[in-house]
């Protein structure tokens, strides 16, 4: 059901913990699903992103989306950061199941919301990058109801 490298992250997550005095923290959930993933950026003057963790609560498939997140991003720009999309996380997990994509659209989200955090501490804008939602799923629920 689940490929090699999703065991891998799940049993052998990378950058697991927190940053203390973070750049950047963001956190998301999934109402229907009770996962929740909290990213932690530590970005340099140049906009860097030298370290980043996280604290998952949920499956396996949301602490390896969120292991591999991290390993996308370390490293690299903020502009880079923001190309990373729960696609790019799939894939280089060797894909997921079609129940547990979601997992893998918290992953992005929760950069997301690191991202947004380090831009309103610092005063700034970063191109493409909107106001993260809370949960990932919210308005779905309005539109389910009209069915």
């Amino acid at each position: 059901m689940y490929s090699e490298k999703v065991m891998d992250h799940f049993q052998h997550p990378r950058n697991m913990g927190e940053i203390e005095n973070a750049s950047g923290v963001g956190t998301v959930g999934n109402a229907k699903c009770g996962d929740i993933m909290r990213i932690f950026l530590d970005i340099d003057d140049n906009g860097i992103i030298q370290d980043v963790k996280f604290k998952t609560f949920g499956c396996g498939a949301a602490v390896a989306t969120s292991s591999m997140a991290t390993e996308l991003v370390k490293g690299k720009s903020v502009q880079e950061a923001m190309q990373v999309t729960n696609k790019a996380v799939m894939e280089a997990l060797d894909g997921l199941p079609p129940v547990k994509v979601h997992c893998s659209l918290l992953a992005e989200e929760a950069i997301h919301a690191a991202l947004w955090d380090y831009a309103q501490k610092n005063g700034i804008e970063i191109e493409g990058l909107e106001k993260p939602k809370s949960d990932i799923h919210e308005g779905e629920e309005d539109e389910e109801e009209e069915y």
